[in-house]
């Protein structure tokens, strides 16, 4: 299938006069096949006053990778409440305004709890990559907490790659994350 979507991607746009080119509508749906094959998403980002060079280095990075970013985290170091950009970043992943969101403050535990108050949103806190792939590949996360104060910018945005290219497993990991949500 991306063999056959990357190829009717590139052939309409090389050859011009090709007498059966694909229309305006059939051309919008294979670029939006061949984005989403190509993992091309949205990704909603939040920090406090510990993570504002972190989430400055992430966006560079993710923006060069051709994700989109919105940025609701802090861009300066004075202090602030991480709550109030915790809930913007839940919140466009909940309404499936961005794909998955991340998160950075001081140790990440205050982020990891106020995101997971949001009933679709399983935030995983992660210092390292080796965790970053069990929370998406066993709990798929949906959400990425780093600790500023743990882990080094360069890490951080390995963290983050990594969370990118990590799929969920499915299986028995599936039927764990099935019983998680209270129903009121």
């Amino acid at each position: 299938m991306s063999i056959l979507i990357h190829t009717l991607f590139n052939y309409n746009l090389k050859v011009k006069s090709f007498k059966y080119q694909l229309s305006d509508y059939h051309r919008y749906f294979v670029t939006l096949l061949y984005k989403i094959n190509n993992k091309i998403m949205t990704i909603s980002i939040g920090n406090d006053h510990a993570g504002t060079d972190y989430k400055f280095a992430i966006k560079e990075y993710l923006e060069a990778k051709g994700y989109t970013v919105i940025n609701h985290g802090t861009d300066a170091n004075n202090s602030v409440d991480y709550a109030d950009f915790v809930h913007p970043v839940a919140e466009d992943v909940e309404n499936k305004k961005a794909t998955y969101g991340i998160l950075i403050c001081g140790s990440a535990n205050g982020v990891a709890i106020t995101a997971n108050k949001h009933q679709k949103i399983r935030a995983g806190l992660a210092w390292n990559k080796e965790i970053v792939q069990l929370v998406r590949g066993h709990n798929n996360a949906n959400v990425l907490c780093i600790p500023a104060r743990f882990t080094a910018i360069h890490q951080a945005v390995e963290m983050v790659e990594t969370f990118l290219n990590t799929e969920f497993e499915g299986g028995r990991h599936q039927t764990r994350i099935d019983k998680i949500p209270l129903s009121c």
